[in-house]
């Protein structure tokens, strides 16, 4: 049986992590080699690199820093943000990602994913969507959530796992750097539609949220807030969800 995932989210910008409330709001947390090396001695099962600008502001990928980040892992590393072609999936394979997150490249251009999972394996894929509610739906949106497509969450994940998506890293718009638990019921509603991993995001705030999420079914969570504002340790997450009697991976 496969364990829950516990992953460190780092959204970098301009070279820095950092974290904002419903994607606004930047606040600087700290160098992102440095806590990645942290959140990995400290138990991390997985981590994940957002350049969060660089599909804003059409920047060059961070490919040194990125390469001094797996150096100094043995976990796995997706990396994602600023992907605009198949060479720059090849230059953060290359540079020591395991996997490629892409959002609003895909949304442009759905093939890249029929490309990257033919050539690499869907494995390497995940499909990153930043989503909110709208009435009685759930609406996706692109370049950091600052633009409204015509996607319907549901219609996209359908069409991105055809296209081979391995999993999907779900963000909620709405819940966001809030700190109030996970968007279950966009959670709920995405595993109802897609087999294939959803990787929960937005809003953790909370040991019991991780659990709550856990405690559904949800087989991983990415978390920031938390981790960065030094309210918790990775390793203090894990002792406590196996006190809860879930079955997280251990030891550190």
């Amino acid at each position: 049986m496969v364990k829950p995932r516990i992953i460190p989210c780092l959204d970098v910008k301009h070279g820095r992590v950092v974290k904002g409330v419903h994607f606004h709001d930047l606040q600087d947390s700290g160098d992102p080699v440095q806590l990645a090396i942290q959140y990995y001695e400290d138990g991390a099962d997985e981590l994940v690199w957002l350049d969060i600008m660089a599909t804003v502001e059409d920047q060059d990928l961070s490919l040194d820093l990125i390469q001094k980040t797996r150096n100094a892992l043995s976990i796995p590393l997706t990396v994602g943000g600023g992907i605009r072609s198949i060479r720059h999936v090849e230059e953060l394979l290359e540079h020591g990602a395991d996997k490629v997150s892409i959002n609003t490249y895909g949304l442009e251009n759905p093939a890249i994913f029929e490309q990257v999972a033919s050539r690499w394996g869907e494995q390497c894929l995940v499909v990153a969507i930043d989503a909110k509610r709208e009435e009685d739906h759930f609406q996706v949106y692109s370049h950091g959530g600052r633009n409204r497509t015509a996607y319907e969450l549901g219609n996209w994940l359908r069409q991105a796992q055809d296209l081979g998506a391995g999993e999907f890293l779900l963000t909620s718009i709405d819940y966001d750097g809030t700190q109030k638990g996970y968007d279950l019921p966009m959670l709920r509603y995405a595993h109802q539609i897609v087999r294939r991993p959803v990787i929960a995001s937005g809003g953790a705030g909370s040991i019991q949220h991780l659990a709550d999420a856990i405690e559904e079914g949800q087989k991983a969570v990415l978390l920031a807030s938390l981790l960065h504002q030094k309210q918790i340790t990775i390793a203090q997450i894990k002792e406590t969800l196996i006190k809860k009697g879930l079955d997280i991976r251990w030891p550190l």
